[in-house]
């Protein structure tokens, strides 16, 4: 990620609580980057699309950006009463991700804040089609706020996978770390490195290769797994000179162990990668994926592969 010196936040400007703001803000002030506040909305019945458009349509539409715009300056001026450099700007566009996945090309914002769906108080917050899709698609890191706080001295769990070379490139655990590291540098927090393996594919190999003789231990097949596993985390982690109290190897599935992890550090945020699964590089978010952040305790920090171009197109329509 380059250095970050423009930081966007979405908006939903059908709930009073912007916990995605004050995230960003809060980021944006550390950093001493500019701030830009951002609302995509669109409306099929004053779009003029379903009939012929007319004047009083677009003066409607104007009208309604006008509204969006007036909010979002009520919520930039006390960010800007406290030393933040904050601009706004209210668009009409959809499908949702696609406008911001837009604006943020046009913006060249280096990193995006978005709340994740807000349920009632006794429920979890759960991620909307809009976040997959943007995990899909956003160029820039994705940062998904939960509606919790930070922590006064933040903890940020570099979650990477470096056993999976044909999952993804090996360069993704990199910028997973840099990442993290560079984000934790300004905000004055820790890093912690996390990986998971599942010892039961080593044992599946064993058996299912008939040059492997079945009566091996499976302890020992386990082990050699496990040390494997290690060999190339211990690499990485040492490269990026993590502290060894901060380094978590664990025997088990992500879905169920990053989740644990997150809650036992008290994270703050979990850095992860969009995984590459097929040979037109196309991003896939696949089940395993989905139930870890679903699960996850804290906000989520995405990043893309550097070789990630989005596959949004731009503007296809007439704007108001």
């Amino acid at each position: 990620m380059k250095e970050i010196n423009k930081i966007l936040a979405v908006v939903d400007p059908t709930v009073e609580d912007q916990p995605a703001v004050r995230r960003a803000a809060w980021l944006a002030k550390q950093s001493k980057a500019e701030l830009e506040l951002l609302v995509c909305y669109y409306n099929e019945y004053l779009s003029g699309d379903r009939l012929f458009d007319s004047p009083s349509l677009e003066k409607a539409r104007d009208e309604v950006i006008a509204n969006h715009e007036k909010h979002l300056e009520t919520l930039a001026e006390p960010l800007r009463g406290d030393g933040v450099v904050v601009k706004t700007s209210a668009i009409w566009d959809h499908p949702l991700y696609e406008g911001i996945v837009r604006h943020v090309v046009e913006s060249g914002a280096n990193i995006v804040f978005k709340d994740t769906h807000h349920h009632s108080a006794l429920t979890r917050a759960l991620l909307t089609n809009t976040d997959w899709n943007l995990i899909r698609t956003c160029p820039a890191p994705l940062w998904l706020v939960k509606p919790r706080d930070i922590g006064e001295t933040p903890v940020f769990v570099a979650a990477i996978d470096p056993m999976h070379q044909h999952d993804k490139p090996a360069a993704l655990d990199d910028e997973i770390m840099h990442v993290a590291k560079d984000v934790a540098e300004k905000v004055g927090g820790v890093v912690h490195a996390f990986h998971a393996y599942d010892p039961r594919v080593a044992v599946a190999t064993a058996t299912a290769n008939a040059y492997i003789p079945v009566s091996l231990p499976f302890d020992e097949i386990e082990q050699q797994m496990h040390e494997d596993h290690e060999k190339r985390f211990v690499e990485i982690t040492d490269f990026h000179k993590i502290a060894k109290d901060n380094v978590h190897l664990v025997a088990g599935l992500t879905h169920e162990e990053l989740p644990a992890k997150a809650n036992e550090l008290d994270a703050d945020v979990v850095v992860m990668g969009a995984v590459a699964r097929d040979r037109l590089k196309r991003l896939f978010i696949g089940s395993t994926a989905e139930r870890t952040l679903e699960d996850l305790p804290c906000d989520m920090l995405i990043i893309k592969p550097d070789w990630f171009e989005t596959p949004v197109g731009s503007l296809t329509h007439e704007a108001a």
